[in-house]
């Protein structure tokens, strides 16, 4: 089955009793244009979003007729979950977590980021309020961007 664009998502989305079934994505497939996924109830998927980046999140409907409805459902990761105690904290967790090219998420009054062991050492030895949890990554603290670049020639 062919998927190219988002339809609602499961939250604001009337189901009619139809039968929800899910495709299970990593945090990091989420803004992936191409892929190719079986849902929980083993029906085969082929996501091309050929317009735009997708930018799926929990809840995300793909599909639906009129006994079926699809969506996404975001696996849980292990995470470092941070709790800054102040706007210096939070600005000295954000430009370590800029330096390592990583993706931060935010929930609630926390940021999130999928575990990596060179950061947790380096916020460990920072002395930063955090523990490493399973956790859904859901909200992006920045849109992930692609970059264009436009040559002109003389």
């Amino acid at each position: 089955m062919l998927i190219s664009e988002k339809i609602g998502n499961i939250n604001f989305f009337n189901t009619n009793n139809r039968k929800v079934d899910y495709i299970l994505l990593e945090w990091h497939e989420t803004n992936k244009r191409n892929l190719q996924k079986r849902t929980v109830g083993g029906i085969e998927m082929k996501m091309e979003f050929i317009i735009e980046n997708p930018l799926l999140s929990e809840g995300d409907i793909v599909y639906e007729d009129d006994f079926n409805v699809i969506a996404i459902d975001v696996i849980e990761c292990d995470t470092i979950v941070l709790r800054p105690k102040s706007m210096i904290e939070m600005g000295r967790i954000c430009i370590q977590i800029g330096e390592s090219h990583l993706q931060a998420f935010y929930q609630s009054d926390e940021i999130l980021i999928a575990f990596d062991p060179t950061l947790f050492r380096s916020f460990s030895a920072a002395g930063y309020d955090m523990i490493l949890e399973k956790r859904k990554l859901v909200s992006p603290l920045l849109k992930p961007q692609r970059c264009l670049m436009r040559h002109s020639f003389f």
